[in-house]
């Protein structure tokens, strides 16, 4: 585990937030609860059966559980679900069905203030996961677009280390979740992992908006969506290192953005990398994991008014620590 992963869960450990995971009977969730309980980095809430939960392991002091199909707060729910999906034609009686439902009844119990955060997904797709999340606690104000990024983090005492980013830190975005963001999508995906950068990773973003062009070096209407999304990110956040559109390598090696954008403040020194398409996101981050043998941290949710992150379903028990962490950190 790198250094940045330890400074993340000692500072969701001082902030102690509230965490809500839903699929709470799954082994690998109540591995990783135990060992978030004993390390104090959160708060926990574990949706589901308790006998079955009780039984695979002995639960430490910071863990609560609770059934969707039991709890007293179903009425409650199911009249804030209701008065939220009226006008999108929900009726009381299927808002009474859906808090059943340990998605809805998890990102409910953070809508109503019982939660900083829900992480989830490590037997749901990131469809399934997200779609209560954007129905019932919806995008933080002045964020139109949910997206994702990952931490990268380059190898301590490496060259690569040394060269790139914020001694080898790195933020990318969006690796998981627009396959295809327009122009103000891509400024929104900007903004929201410039402020991810910040408050996790503990960075000053540079941010660069990532094309097959620099500066007008190409024409193309792919470049010019960069290029169109590059102004509104200035526009809507003139207090960001913001630039574009960039090239990786006028981007990342001084040399060359000295000479390919010589007015840039960004070129050669971005740590913030925004890719066009979730192909070239997905595939850049892939390739900088495997053959750099950088850690990836993520995906993370960003641009929910409250914290939401989905789990690979590969994901290890560690897995589930880091990402509880990271969300712990989100809320802070």
């Amino acid at each position: 585990m790198s250094k940045l992963m330890d400074q993340i869960r000692a500072k969701a450990a001082a902030a102690y937030k509230h965490i809500v995971l839903p699929e709470g009977e799954e082994p690998r969730i109540i591995e990783a609860a135990v060992t978030v309980a004993k390390e104090k980095i959160a708060h926990l809430t574990l949706l589901g059966d308790e006998k079955i939960i009780r039984e695979r392991a002995k639960l430490p002091d910071g863990i609560e559980v609770v059934n969707p199909k039991t709890s007293p707060l179903r009425a409650e729910y199911a009249e804030l679900l209701y008065n939220l999906r009226k006008d999108k034609g929900l009726d009381k009686a299927q808002a009474e069905k859906l808090v059943l439902d340990p998605l809805y009844f998890g990102v409910l119990t953070v809508k109503s203030g019982r939660a900083d955060g829900m992480v989830g997904g490590i037997i749901h797709s990131t469809g399934d996961l997200l779609r209560p999340a954007l129905q019932v606690i919806k995008t933080a104000p002045g964020i139109s677009t949910v997206s994702s990024c990952f931490i990268m983090v380059l190898p301590e005492g490496s060259a690569a280390a040394s060269l790139y980013g914020d001694k080898g830190v790195l933020v990318f975005g969006d690796c998981a979740v627009n396959p295809n963001p327009t122009a103000e999508q891509l400024a929104a995906i900007a903004i929201a992992s410039a402020q991810s950068a910040k408050s996790i990773a503990g960075i000053a973003p540079r941010v660069a908006m990532l094309s097959f062009s620099t500066k007008g070096s190409a024409k193309h209407e792919l470049a010019d969506k960069v290029i169109a999304a590059t102004e509104i990110v200035k526009k809507l956040r003139p207090d960001l290192e913001a630039d574009g559109e960039l090239q990786a390598d006028a981007a990342l090696v001084e040399k060359v953005g000295r000479l390919k954008a010589p007015a840039s403040r960004v070129a050669g020194r971005a740590n913030v990398l925004i890719f066009p398409d979730l192909q070239a996101g997905n595939i850049g981050y892939k390739l900088v994991q495997r053959l750099a043998d950088a850690e990836a941290v993520g995906p993370i949710c960003q641009g929910f008014n409250s914290p939401v992150n989905d789990l690979s379903r590969g994901a290890s028990s560690d897995d589930v620590v880091s990402v509880v962490a990271i969300t712990a950190v989100q809320a802070i």
